[in-house]
């Protein structure tokens, strides 16, 4: 039985840009040799941290959105903790309402799927009063 799952990962910010895709792009390989299924995939770009981690004050934000058995979850994190590049991760189970959620924001954001810029929605004329 497979779960839905959503992963946030964030990579330090001493990497360039290729080597935070090379290390994204070695997780979604890592989930597709799990029998896993990426759903939506988000690059978040380089954001400053709530607080500084390892005394780093930002990162690159990564989030994966995948289908997978719930045995697999573990290899995954392990795989992040061994990862010098990963300074923080938070896999959560998804639910019914956080799937709905999860695609209601997606339409609301205009991401399109595999683009990692939003698309913005027109702008609406001021009325005068």
């Amino acid at each position: 039985m497979t779960n839905r799952y959503e992963t946030v990962f964030i990579l330090t910010p001493v990497l360039s840009e290729d080597q935070a895709k090379e290390a994204v792009t070695k997780f979604k390989d890592l989930l597709k040799e799990g029998n896993g299924k990426v759903r939506h995939e988000e690059n978040w770009g380089m954001r400053k941290l709530a607080y500084p981690i390892q005394k780093k004050s930002s990162g690159f934000y990564h989030l994966i959105e995948f289908e997978s058995d719930p045995s697999f979850i573990a290899k995954l994190e392990t795989e992040y903790r061994r990862d010098e590049r990963v300074i923080r991760f938070l896999t959560v189970a998804m639910d019914k309402h956080h799937i709905a959620f999860a695609e209601s924001r997606r339409g609301r954001t205009g991401h399109s799927e595999g683009s990692d810029k939003p698309v913005r929605a027109p702008r609406r004329k001021k009325e005068n009063a």
